[in-house]
């Protein structure tokens, strides 16, 4: 594994799942650059239901963070393509499985079709490892995850 860059100037450190597609298209399954980490689209490796494959393809975004140095807690973003977006509910049981302690700001999208035809969603996810500021207080009656971190 390389080492991680812990502040900005230092080098970008790429770690790779080992995955088929890794090469076939030119990327890796996360990026780390200073405080930053970034989780590309990520697939299941388990066959199966929306629900089944959504697990999956959450721990595997869920291991390729903590290769990285970051954990649910610092997940600052997350965009989920999903080939049905009428299975969203398990989608979403998945994604709050994995996240709902610190929820980041997410997107779920409908896409016509993933590279292979059997995947039924690909989940991406943005980290920030660095110093936090104080708690902020939501202030307008919605929940305050603030402290969740």
């Amino acid at each position: 594994m390389p080492t991680l860059p812990s502040t900005p100037g230092e080098p970008i450190a790429r770690m790779g799942s080992g995955g088929p597609w890794e090469p076939l298209v030119g990327y890796c399954r996360a990026v780390r650059a200073g405080a930053l980490v970034i989780v590309s689209g990520t697939t299941s490796d388990t066959a199966g239901d929306m629900a089944t494959q959504a697990r999956s393809a959450m721990g595997r975004v869920l291991a390729a963070l903590e290769g990285a140095g970051a954990g649910p807690a610092d997940v600052i973003q997350t965009r989920l393509f999903v080939t049905d977006i009428g299975a969203w509910e398990a989608v979403a049981a998945a994604h709050r499985g994995a996240f709902g302690a610190a929820p980041p700001a997410a997107t779920m999208v409908e896409v016509a079709a993933l590279i292979d035809p059997a995947l039924l969603i690909e989940v991406e996810a943005m980290a920030w490892v660095g110093e936090r500021g104080a708690p902020v207080a939501a202030g307008d009656g919605s929940q305050d995850y603030a402290g969740a971190a």
